[in-house]
């Protein structure tokens, strides 16, 4: 029992002298190490020391980094540039452009969906920002009748001649190579053919592995296909691509109309053959994600002056016959014909808000 005693009697003070250690030195433990060790001669930037102090009476020592700024964007939130945010992040590529119907914002290159949901996400919680994001696209070279030999860079579709004038128009290319199992070969097929993909080889590396390639336009894979190539094979494909060049394309402009006025975020160059299918789905999209006004708001693709699909978002509509308890049917009609001329009036003047959501629905048609 002696023995007993005096381990459990050690063991509590140990116990005791941890608690007490770490207590004092947590500190020190967590946030290590606790002095900036770095000197003047092991840095290769020019710095100075700055002491910034907190709400909570904390100071906080910092560098103040001496760099070029040419590669930060300012952010300006708030008329009175109250608000100004300085960001820098190298797998965010941007330049200044500007739109007629959208006035100046910055055309962004991301790494995939999903760091564009992030960005946008931050702009709209650490600065309240809502942003409106366009449909992704990539940059094509346009040649015109008069002009052959002088190519023009397309990087919006606002850029793209009239067709009257246009000659042609070359997109880029890849080369895709995907591996896959066996067992996923037939759907991974069907999904880059559907994507204007042309296979070019086919090569079993095992019984239950299998490498294809195919040459496809890069703006086929710009914002769904690797989501889908990997829901359709479980997650087991992996995909590489290389620049193949620009090749001739029949591409068109798809124009969006709400209440017959073009709206120029949701306008895209798309290849011909995929122009009506794409417009019916974005403007049936368009009709359950815009809310309904106190008047009709029709919602048109368009190609050109021609109009390829059309939905209708009906109007709220309030019963003004409701106090009408018989009596002659002229009263009830007159009513009507009242409620259809402010319609009409309404219709005229009133102006469609399209909700952040709409845009981003659009980007994920094939979802």
């Amino acid at each position: 029992m002696k023995y007993f005693y005096l381990a459990a009697s050690s063991i509590i003070l140990a116990y005791i002298g941890i608690t007490i250690f770490i207590y004092f030195y947590q500190r020190n433990l967590l946030y290590h190490p606790s002095e900036n060790n770095y000197l003047n001669d092991k840095v290769s930037f020019e710095y100075e020391e700055l002491f910034i102090n907190t709400d909570e009476n904390i100071s906080l020592k910092s560098w103040f980094i001496k760099k070029d700024l040419k590669n930060f964007v300012i952010i300006h939130v708030g008329d009175d540039l109250s608000t100004v945010s300085l960001y820098e992040d190298a797998s965010l590529v941007f330049f200044p452009e500007s739109s007629a119907a959208l006035g100046f914002g910055l055309r962004c290159g991301f790494l995939g969906m999903l760091h564009l949901e992030i960005i946008q996400e931050r702009l709209d919680r650490e600065f309240n920002m809502a942003v409106i994001t366009t449909v992704p696209n990539v940059s094509y070279h346009a040649y015109t009748k008069k002009q052959s030999d002088e190519k023009i860079i397309v990087n919006t579709p606002s850029d793209l001649p009239e067709p009257s004038f246009l000659d042609r128009v070359e997109e880029p290319y890849i080369k895709a190579s995907i591996i896959t199992k066996s067992d996923f070969v037939g759907p991974v097929m069907n999904l880059c053919i559907e994507k204007r993909g042309e296979i070019t080889n086919q090569t079993y590396l095992t019984t239950e592995r299998v490498e294809l390639s195919f040459d496809m336009p890069l703006a086929e894979i710009v914002f769904d296909f690797y989501d889908r190539l990997k829901s359709i094979s479980k997650g087991y494909a992996s995909f590489d691509y290389s620049p193949l060049g620009f090749k001739k394309s029949k591409l068109i402009r798809l124009d969006l109309l709400l209440n017959g006025n073009p709206v120029d975020a949701l306008s895209a160059l798309i290849h011909f053959d995929n122009a009506y299918r794409m417009g019916k789905k974005i403007c049936e999209k368009l009709k359950e994600l815009i809310p309904r006004q106190q008047f009709d708001i029709p919602v048109q693709a368009a190609i050109g002056s021609k109009i390829i699909a059309r939905e209708t978002i009906k109007a709220v509509r309030k019963d003004v016959t409701a106090k009408c308890y018989g009596g002659d049917i002229t009263r009830k009609r007159k009513l009507l014909e009242n409620q259809k001329k402010g319609k009409k009036k309404m219709r005229q003047i009133g102006n469609v808000e399209i909700p952040q959501q709409a845009f981003m629905a659009v980007l994920k048609l094939n979802d």
